[in-house]
């Protein structure tokens, strides 16, 4: 029913009294058009912190659905449902849950595989959206703070994935809650303690599944949001890093407008990934628990591997050797150092790698212009390291796989990882420290004799030799502008686009901009 036209009236003008009282309170409508004309920088590497965002509104979406029909007990029940292979067996009702989800809820398996499949892209792309972050320097002062958001955000995110898969109760969770129970008695002191917070009792008991569950769909995903809030709040507030290029400074960014171009941007970007996330699990099967059965101890899946965030564990355990250490009345067991003290390792020193950089490069400037890899050839090397390291004991995870699939001695690809796990990473680091050198002796050969622009030109005499032009100066990080675009002759001129500005990012915040052809 519509209403009538003084009624129409006299509601507008009472809702424009209302905002312009707002307005004039909080000086909202002034702050709102500033931030959304705020100049953003465009790069396609951007695109894996979007990515995990989608990714984790896809997760909290599917997840409240798949928690309604979802049962946390591991009270024993006879499945009668319509999987016939299963149909009279003794499953926990857990399990039987998940069953009833994947074969008798409408679209339920459509959406537990878009659930899996969105948890494995959240934390894939956030890790390579740090590896960018690393590699390019952008977690130097002043936002130390928000890469060490980042990296906490990952650890929940870990331990949240990790939670998801284990409360299904089919034999293939059910290996890796046993293999989370000893290592958490492996570790000295402590570990019965944290054994008895974390299951109640012994394993396997019956506590231990409703507090996954409570976890996993309530406080976890409170954590990560809280987490998300705070990582965006402050990318917002200390303003986007960017890629150097031409006008691009510390204190200068060339962009676009935030909500014309960016915002639509991001929209386009949330549109595709959900269509993708959505088309993965109509087509691609994953996590099929009918196949594993139900979890029985005395049971064990072959060839089938963790989710690939938890593959490098599962290779360092298989690489360790059997040292156990006994101090006194207390004893060491093997499985704590490559289970708890390597991982726990490696995420302390990405979490604090940006302080521990500081002090050793002694920079202590504002850093808004990103830094390509071969700027920084030791964090570089560094970085490749890690990679290689956590690569290697991930293939070292399937190593029964390897030996089955190339009919090769179980006992060659242990040693051949053990030995591997530290040459591989080494002789790689090597390598990308020396290619980064290579690298820069070609940028200071640029700026010493010219760009070359792959023309020749004929001489006098009748020699012919490559037509170099001026570099064209250096930016503030020292490197020739021209090699900032791929090595662009300085005679070409960036193509205008709609809407290009460059704006200013000083610490008040004010922004210009003027068109750039």
């Amino acid at each position: 029913m519509r209403l009538p036209r003084p009624a129409r009236l006299l509601a507008g003008r009472a809702a424009r009294a209302a905002l312009d009282g707002l307005d004039e309170r909080y000086r909202l409508f002034g702050r709102v058009r500033r931030e959304s004309s705020r100049v953003t920088p465009s790069h396609h590497s951007f695109f894996w912190g979007r990515l995990a965002a989608v990714s984790f509104a896809v997760l909290l979406l599917s997840g409240i659905v798949l928690s309604l029909f979802f049962v946390p007990d591991k009270a024993d029940v006879v499945y009668h449902g319509p999987y016939g292979n299963l149909r009279g067996a003794h499953v926990s009702r857990a399990y039987k849950s998940v069953l009833d989800i994947t074969f008798s809820v409408r679209g339920g398996l459509l959406l537990r595989q878009v659930h899996h499949w969105a948890a494995l892209l959240f934390l894939m792309s956030m890790t390579l959206h740090m590896a960018r972050t690393f590699f390019t320097g952008a977690f130097r002062k002043p936002r130390e703070t928000t890469w060490l958001t980042g990296a906490v955000m990952l650890i929940v995110a870990l331990v949240e994935g990790y939670t998801g898969y284990a409360m299904l109760d089919d034999l293939l969770s059910g290996q890796s809650v046993r293999i989370f129970s000893g290592v958490l008695l492996s570790i000295p002191l402590f570990g019965t303690w944290l054994h008895w917070m974390v299951f109640g009792g012994e394993y396997e008991g019956d506590l231990w599944l409703p507090r996954f569950f409570f976890g996993h769909v309530f406080v976890l995903p409170a954590v990560l949001g809280t987490l998300i809030a705070v990582h965006l709040g402050l990318v917002w507030y200390q303003r986007l890093t960017h890629m150097p290029g031409p006008g691009a400074r510390e204190h200068t960014i060339v962009g676009f407008r935030a909500v014309r171009h960016f915002g639509g941007r991001t929209l386009a970007y949330a549109a595709c990934a959900v269509g993708v996330m959505t088309i993965m699990g109509g087509i691609l099967q994953i996590e099929p628990v009918w196949l594993w059965g139900p979890y029985s101890p005395a049971e064990v899946s072959t060839f089938v591997q963790p989710d690939w965030y938890l593959g490098y564990v599962i290779g360092a355990l298989k690489l360790f050797p059997a040292w156990t250490i006994h101090l006194g009345p207390y004893t060491v067991p093997a499985p704590f150092w490559p289970a708890a003290v390597m991982p726990l390792g490696m995420l302390f020193l990405l979490a604090v790698y940006p302080y521990a950089e500081r002090v050793t490069t002694k920079d202590h400037g504002l850093r808004n212009l990103l830094q390509r890899p071969r700027d920084a050839p030791v964090r570089t090397a560094l970085g490749v390291f890690a990679v290689t390291f956590y690569l290697v004991l991930m293939v070292c995870g399937a190593d029964d796989f390897l030996a089955s699939m190339f009919e090769v001695p179980f006992e060659w690809i242990v040693w051949g990882g053990r030995v591997g796990v530290f040459v591989v990473p080494l002789t790689a680091a090597v390598i990308a420290y020396r290619v980064c050198a290579g690298l820069r002796r070609r940028d200071a050969d640029a700026l010493e004799h010219g760009v070359p622009t792959g023309l020749l030109e004929e001489r006098p005499d009748g020699t012919f030799t490559e037509l170099r032009v001026p570099p064209g100066g250096v930016d503030e990080e020292g490197r020739p502008i021209p090699l900032a675009y791929g090595g662009v002759p300085v005679t070409r001129r960036v193509p205008p686009g709609p809407e290009r500005r460059t704006g200013g990012n000083s610490a008040s915040g004010t922004q210009g901009g003027h068109d750039r052809g």
